[in-house]
């Protein structure tokens, strides 16, 4: 009886050399003593196995991000945030990585959609000693990594393009070790730095593209705390083409005579499902982890977007937008769609938590809400806090999740935009300041096609991010970035521009 399956391969070698032979470990011991295998020592810590066989870019990034300790702002499982393959779907759906595999420019967009900072070069657009140069700088550092693209038949290895961090160079040698991360196919192995190269020096079919090499660093700059672009709802193309393409020439008119006018131009001509576009940054807990308690660094993320919210509310755009709010027809159908009722927010919000904790992040119709409550409470000395609490289901109705979201409170007056409940201040999200943030957020040129030069003016220095302070700057260049990725996403350039969104 035939045996089911394939245990490993056996690593050709030549060309490469096994990392756990003798000749690899020499290599290694000569590798440290000259310097270049610092940047292995995080890599090593947090080496991952592709979950699926063609995951190689997932797990390469998801292992590269852990490294660099890039906090990716939401939960994996349990109450941990931690970066794993299956919250790296903003650029691509993992159903069709699964199937297919991911392209070097889609993984990339992956790396700058997840806070990193990117620099992404293809074979043909470099050389071998820029290559050389860049591989030295990511070994003799630990603030940097280098995840390569490449042709396994360069290596006489089995199977076609592959991903894989380079963990350290061998000068004298000119070899570079591969932590590949299909380690149920073969192991770490040096390989030459020329065979490398001309291993990327290769063509994908799949785009008719160059592969290559992308170094990845962690941001200075924090991302975002309080809203983020959705690229999951199937209406995001449209809405993303209203912004980036329709906007501009509704702009044009000679009808847009004031900032109210700009304003009205752009609520009343929404696509539908707008409110599914920006979404509000959740805070999720399962219910027994803290009870009725917030953690001292609860307390302070809950204290930081509150001050990003208070800083949305003291614009001078955001007054524009709440008088607009008040005061228009035009626009119920869009505060109606953006104002749910708490319970309608609630429900969903505590849906998406229980999915993350199972580990099916962006897979919220596999849960449904039994349940939901809001309550507020003080955590000492402090400002009240607001809980949403739910009790979800999956589609079985075999597997029950008691889920909290942590809200925070806006200091602003309540308003027909806002809605408070038992005692606490007005919540979070109002269409007021979602609105206002996605304003600001949107790119410079957006205006552009203003005819009167006084009310381009007027609306450029309203949502002109050189005017906003440090903490709310941050959030809006962050979602500004993201704009422009789901514009290369939407206009199918993500394998042309591969370089950080410009701001």
């Amino acid at each position: 009886m035939a045996m089911a399956g394939l245990y490993r391969r056996v690593l050709p070698s030549p060309p490469a050399i096994d990392f756990a032979s003798n000749e690899g470990k020499q290599l290694f011991l000569e590798a440290i003593q000259n310097g270049t295998m610092e940047g292995f020592f995080k890599l090593i810590s947090y080496f991952q196995t592709q979950s699926e066989p063609a995951y190689c870019g997932l797990a390469s990034l998801s292992m590269v991000l852990n490294a660099l300790a890039i906090d990716p702002g939401r939960k994996w499982k349990g109450p941990w945030r931690w970066f794993d393959e299956s919250m790296l779907d903003c650029c691509e759906p993992l159903e069709k990585v699964k199937a297919k595999g991911i392209s070097f420019g889609k993984v990339v967009c992956l790396a700058h959609c997840a806070g990193a900072k990117v620099e992404a070069f293809r074979s043909n657009l470099s050389t071998i000693d820029d290559f050389r140069k860049h591989v030295m700088a990511c070994t003799t550092s630990d603030d940097c990594h280098l995840i390569s693209s490449y042709h396994r038949g360069l290596f006489k290895q089995t199977g076609s393009g592959h991903f894989s961090p380079i963990g350290g160079y061998h000068a004298e040698k000119d070899m570079a070790l591969i932590l590949d991360v299909a380690r149920f196919k073969y192991p770490p192995h040096w390989v030459p730095v020329p065979l490398l190269w001309e291993a990327m020096n290769t063509i994908d079919e799949a785009t008719g593209l160059h592969r290559g090499f992308l170094l990845v660093s962690k941001l200075h700059r924090a991302p975002a705390l309080l809203y983020t672009l959705s690229c999951k709802h199937e209406s995001w193309v449209s809405i993303s083409k209203h912004l980036m393409d329709d906007l501009p020439v509704l702009l044009s008119s000679e009808n847009v005579k004031d900032i109210k006018d700009v304003l009205s131009t752009l609520l009343s001509n929404l696509p539908p499902n707008f409110a599914e576009f920006i979404k509000w940054v959740a805070e999720v807990r399962r219910q027994e982890e803290n009870g009725q308690k917030l953690s001292e660094e609860e307390r302070g993320r809950l204290a930081i977007k509150e001050e990003v919210l208070k800083q949305v509310q003291d614009t001078p755009l955001y007054k524009h937008v709440t008088s607009l709010l008040l005061s228009e027809d035009s626009v119920c159908q869009l505060k109606a769609e953006m104002e749910s009722s708490l319970t309608n927010v609630a429900a969903s919000i505590c849906c998406q938590g229980a999915d993350i904790f199972a580990g099916r992040s962006g897979l919220s119709d596999r849960f449904c809400c039994r349940q939901t409550c809001v309550r507020c409470y003080r955590a000492t000395g402090d400002n009240p806090a607001t809980v949403v609490s739910g009790t979800v289901v999956n589609g079985n109705g075999n597997e029950e999740q008691g889920v909290d979201v942590l809200v925070p409170t806006s200091q602003a007056k309540t308003s027909c935009c806002s809605s408070g409940q038992n005692g606490c201040s007005p919540m979070h999200p109002g269409s007021n300041d979602v609105l206002t943030a996605l304003l600001l957020a949107l790119p410079p040129q957006t205006w552009s096609h203003i005819k009167d030069m006084k009310v381009l003016q007027e609306i450029e220095n309203l949502v002109s991010a050189e005017n906003l302070p440090p903490l709310l700057q941050e959030e809006i260049l962050h979602l500004r970035g993201q704009f422009l990725l789901l514009k290369r996403c939407k206009d199918n350039k993500v394998e042309e521009d591969l370089a950080a969104p410009p701001f």
